[in-house]
């Protein structure tokens, strides 16, 4: 029988937890940890036999739901006939030549190759590389600055950390580095003018980017990064106009655009890709997460036919192309990435994330635009946010030593489900498998309110909060 209790001492001496506050971790200040046992379906039990709804999908990343057997079928098969092959100097393995191919037909834009890594961190860490080598096989040795977004998250290792922007990633780590500079977020509700459009504030907000480029040079700027939708940031829609306003701008400096795909990829806004939702034309696409479901690590690098043309061109002066990773390519990924994609073709998982994400949406407008906590209620297919405010109408937020958004979190858990208290800000985050039914989306609609009434409650029993 599983002493639960020896692991979960052992958990607070051995394991360093992201995300986490190590020192209250340690000394057994913040309880015992969750150890997940199991899952199944949209539905995860730890060691005490709670059984809650991960409206959160892990970290946006099961797509398809816990328990799939045909993926795990996948992946033994494949460990028995073949574990593990690297795919350095031209040696390969055949799901992963399978994979390759069905991702450059899957995805929008003109697609050609994909790089192979582990997480949506390192595929970020090899888009930079390959913007610097671009423009180096290019002749143009000074045009590597990249640019990203604040509120954008990007990874944590450190280009991609110091492309995310959120300043909680960068606390004591020395990030943001150059050459990554940050332009402003695209979020309507907190960065609006006064009698702005979301038109109007799009056209602002790509004048900032070209204002930007001008002061820091063109000849000196090589990308833009950023993700269809804001995912960690907020889970944030781009406002209205904004793709039309930034792109003309990339091209007219001949800036290469990076799509973070690695939470809208795979059909969670309604599409298969959110580039497609949002008419992005990417020259290099990042994918993770829903690429596997998270059933095994696996991230992409999606390389356009015209980055691929002049990295092939960069053979003359570098010779052998210099980068790789032990487990680029990994058979077991690619194997589980094949299983994974067939059930999201098979089921439309993006077409249900269009039709049960229009259900969610509507639901989640339906009990929470108009509550006294709430300021805005926001999302596409099936990912959304509610983000609380001390004042609907100035717009005030609460003081963070408050930790409203922590409190409905845990208030949510308490109640049997998973939602995600976002970093910078009082927002619930949700994210839930893609195979989510009605009925349980009512489920995650009522778990929430009983959760955000709770926590208003109790803000107002304690005088932390009137409602205007």
């Amino acid at each position: 029988m599983t002493d639960y209790k020896h692991l979960a001492q052992a958990d607070k001496n051995h394991v360093l937890h992201p995300f986490t506050v190590l020192k209250d971790y340690a000394e057994g200040q913040t309880g015992d940890p969750r150890i997940v046992t199991s899952g199944q379906g949209i539905r995860i039990r730890d060691q005490n036999g709670t059984e809650l709804i991960d409206a959160f999908a892990g970290l946006y990343c099961v797509n398809i739901g816990y328990g799939r057997q045909e993926v795990a079928e996948a992946i033994y098969e494949q460990a028995k006939k073949l574990a593990y092959a690297h795919i350095y100097a031209q040696q390969s393995n055949e799901p992963l030549i399978r994979l390759s191919e069905r991702l450059c037909k899957m995805a929008p834009a003109n697609m050609e190759r994909v790089y192979y890594g582990m997480s949506g961190s390192d595929a970020n860490e090899t888009q930079a590389k390959l913007v610097w080598y671009y423009h180096n096989v290019l002749g143009k040795p000074e045009k590597k600055k990249i640019i990203a977004r604040e509120r954008g998250y990007h990874g944590s290792s450190v280009i991609s950390g110091s492309m995310t922007g959120l300043p909680l990633y960068h606390t004591l780590f020395d990030q943001p580095v150059r050459p990554i500079l940050h332009t402003g977020s695209p979020h309507y509700y907190w960065n609006a003018e006064q009698g702005e459009s979301e038109q109007d504030f799009s056209k602002r907000r790509a004048k900032e980017l070209e204002d930007m480029i001008l002061a820091e040079g063109p000849e000196t700027v090589g990308a833009f990064i950023a993700e269809p939708v804001l995912g960690t940031g907020g889970i944030t829609p781009p406002p209205e106009g904004y793709w039309e306003a930034i792109q003309p701008i990339l091209k007219k400096y001949d800036i290469l655009l990076i799509a973070d795909e690695v939470i809208t990829g795979f059909g969670r806004t309604g599409e298969m890709f959110g580039s497609a939702k949002y008419g992005i034309e990417p020259d290099l696409i990042t994918v993770a997460k829903g690429l596997t479901s998270a059933y095994v690590p696996l991230s992409g690098a999606i390389v356009s036919k015209k980055v691929s043309d002049v990295l092939k061109q960069g053979s003359d002066k570098a010779g052998m192309f210099s980068h790789g990773y032990t487990y680029s390519g990994h058979p077991l990924g690619a194997a589980a990435a094949n299983a994974v994609l067939d059930i999201v073709e098979q089921e439309d998982l993006p077409g249900r994330a269009r039709d049960i994400g229009g259900y969610f949406q509507k639901r989640l407008r339906e009990t929470f635009s108009q509550h006294p906590l709430v300021g805005e209620v926001r999302g596409v297919g099936l990912m959304a946010a509610i983000e609380f405010v001390a004042d609907r109408d100035a717009k005030e937020r609460f003081d963070p030593d408050l930790k409203v958004g922590a409190r409905v979190s845990m208030a949510a858990l308490a109640e049997g489900m998973i939602a995600r208290a976002m970093p910078h800000g009082d927002i619930l985050g949700f994210s839930p498998p893609l195979i989510i039914s009605e009925a349980d989306v009512d489920l995650v609609i009522d778990k929430a309110r009983k959760a955000v009434d709770k926590v208003t409650d109790e803000l107002t029993r304690d005088n932390l909060w009137k409602a205007a």
